[in-house]
Formats: C-alpha cells, sequence, structure tokens
C-alpha cells in the first residue's frame, strides 16, 4: 500500500493553507482580453503583466483587427471581453461613439503624447504605439522578374506588376484600413478611389491579415507585400531578401490602444490592465517592437529605419476615419472584394 512521507504531507498542509488564505493561483481573477498583437507578443506581455499583478491572469482572445473589431459590436448587448489591449484607435473609437467603452485615466496618463491617446477627460482609450504602412519589397525575385524597386505609392499601379502585389483586406485588417483611409486623405477621395482602381489591376490577393503580405514576400509567393514595419523588420532581421520601402508621399498609420469594456464585472482587474498598458514597464515591451511609442523619449532607433521615421507618417484624422468606416469598406467591398482570399471556416 502506498505510504505518505513527510515531504508529500508538508505539500499537502501548504497547498490546503493557501487555499484557505486566497492565495491559490485558482483564485485569480480572469480577465477576458481582446487583441489584435501580433500572435509571437502576447506572451511575454502576459508575462509581465501577470508578475506584476499575481491576483489577475489574462485570457486572450485574439484574431485580426476587423474580425475583433466586428465580434465586440455583434456582443455589444452582451459583452464577452473585459478589456481591450492592442486594438486600432479608430476601432476603439468606434466603441466609443457607440457607448462601449468604460473612460478611465490610467495611473500614467500624464506621460502619453497628446497624439496618442482619446482627447477626452478621462479617456475612452489609451495609446501605447504606433505602426505604420510599409512596402515589402523581396529584391532577389523582383531581379529574378526584372521588376524596379518602387518608392512612390503610384509606382505601384505601374502595369509592370500587375498580379506581383499582395496588400490586407481592410474589412478584416486593420493595416488595410489604414492603408485605405491614408490613401483617401492624402490624394482626396475620388483621387484616393481612381487610385486604387489603378492599384486593384495589379493586386494579386487581398488576404485577411496585415502581415501576411510581408511575409509572402520574403517567402518569394509575391515580389511585393503592403504591410507595416514590425514583420518587415523582424523578416529582414531573420534574413529575408527585403527591402523596407517608405513611399514618398507618407505613411498611413495607426495607434494599438487600450480600453477597457464597459459593464465588464472585473473593473478592478479591467483598470490594473489599463495601467500597465500605459506604464514605462509595458513601453519597455512595446519598443522592441515598434519605433514610435505613446510615451515619448523611450523608443530607441530602429536600424532598418530611417532617423524621420515618425516625421514620416501623414497627418491622420481618426476621428474621420472611424467615422466613415462603414461607407468606406462598403465601397471598398463592392469594387475590389473579388480578389479578396477565402476566408478561413
Amino acid at each position: 500500500m502506498f505510504k505518505r512521507t513527510a515531504p508529500f504531507k508538508q505539500a499537502a498542509l501548504a497547498a490546503a493553507l493557501l487555499a484557505g488564505s486566497g492565495l491559490h493561483a485558482s483564485a485569480a481573477t480572469e480577465l477576458t482580453v481582446y487583441t489584435a498583437l501580433e500572435v509571437e507578443q502576447l506572451r511575454a506581455y502576459k508575462e509581465a503583466f501577470e508578475k506584476q499583478n499575481p491576483d489577475v491572469s489574462i485570457k486572450w482572445v485574439r484574431d485580426s483587427t476587423g474580425i475583433i473589431t466586428a465580434k465586440l459590436l455583434a456582443e455589444k448587448d452582451r459583452p464577452q471581453a473585459d478589456a481591450v489591449w492592442g486594438l486600432a484607435a479608430s476601432s476603439l473609437a468606434i466603441l466609443d461613439q457607440r457607448g462601449m467603452l468604460e473612460a478611465y485615466a490610467p495611473a500614467n496618463l500624464g506621460n502619453i503624447g497628446a497624439n496618442y491617446r482619446d482627447a477626452a477627460n478621462p479617456p475612452a482609450w489609451v495609446g501605447m504605439d504606433v505602426w505604420a504602412a510599409t512596402i515589402c519589397f523581396n529584391t532577389v525575385e523582383a531581379e529574378k522578374q526584372g521588376l524596379p524597386k518602387p518608392t512612390r505609392w503610384e509606382d505601384l499601379t505601374d502595369p509592370v506588376y500587375q498580379g506581383k502585389i499582395v496588400m490586407p483586406n481592410p474589412a478584416s485588417s486593420g493595416t488595410g484600413y489604414l492603408d485605405v483611409s491614408a490613401w483617401l486623405q492624402t490624394f482626396g477621395e475620388p483621387q484616393g478611389w481612381a487610385y486604387m482602381d489603378k492599384l486593384h489591376q495589379n493586386i494579386g490577393q487581398y488576404t485577411h491579415s496585415g502581415s501576411k503580405p510581408c511575409k509572402q514576400a520574403a517567402a518569394g509567393e509575391f515580389p511585393i507585400g503592403i504591410s507595416f514595419e514590425y514583420p518587415a523588420i523582424q523578416l529582414k532581421r531573420k534574413g529575408a531578401p527585403l527591402d523596407i520601402v517608405l513611399p514618398k508621399e507618407g505613411l498611413g498609420w495607426e495607434i494599438e490602444a487600450t480600453g477597457i469594456v464597459k459593464g465588464t464585472a472585473k473593473l478592478d482587474a479591467a483598470k490594473k490592465l489599463a495601467d500597465f498598458s500605459a506604464s514605462r514597464e509595458a513601453m519597455d515591451l512595446y519598443k522592441a517592437n515598434f519605433a514610435v511609442l505613446a510615451q515619448p523619449g523611450i523608443a530607441d532607433r530602429f536600424q532598418e529605419l530611417p532617423a524621420d521615421y515618425e516625421q514620416r507618417l501623414i497627418k491622420n484624422d481618426f476621428a474621420w476615419a472611424s467615422e466613415n468606416r462603414d461607407r468606406i469598406l462598403a465601397e471598398w467591398r463592392k469594387r475590389y472584394d473579388g480578389k479578396s482570399e477565402p476566408v478561413a471556416q
């Protein structure tokens, strides 16, 4: 018969004491957090937050920006999320317009740049970092196919690139939407749609992920991928034959941001998440991935990007982009959706 040893008894007693004192791991508040963060970022962010807040555990629900935004809107009357950590500010602005966010001023709000947070006081959302449009150009494939390197958005309408370009679908990807809204703002609406009509002739596929076009370009599936700087830098560092092209007309961009879902039964835990997201500790995590942070003066210079990178961001009207999102996406689908990749089942 199995005999219980003294160490076993001591372990059992310790477990019982932990359970009785409320310190057992199972007593942690589970916070359901919706996110569009890149998959490889989730573990580090979760571990850092939970180390600082051992009484709270994160349960991630992750997808691309458009899908997470649609899910939150569909759940408006019966919210399933407690908080959002890492979603486009234009999406959070839509949620705020519909009364779905709990305004809250995190502990470090004074350190957040005015351009990178909701202007209301207290704010409905607070920024983390910035991501911006980038062209991923495969130099090896381009040489094989005799393709010139583009330097402007307008260059991508050259017939030499027919079928050679992949970009994100703006209905499912925040990166795709920042591209479309930026072109409409930069060129003006009639000229912006005319530009996209010409670009469409050269598109091989619209993907449902903002990082996928760069990954496809790195793999040589398409010589050109319209994406954003994070995957471009990561892939280039791993040896992919990519040139990171920042078009001369300027870069569409978005703020990755955090907000609390109104009606959450776990408000105190959600506030702890918002506090952490705006903290210096979190900024030190973000700066490993992004060259522009919501707290000025912290970000490191990325050797893969020019020193004036932040100055290349267009003047972006987030309120306009949010208010006109449904109209813009309806028009985009009508014109271009035939080249979208199938939705995964």
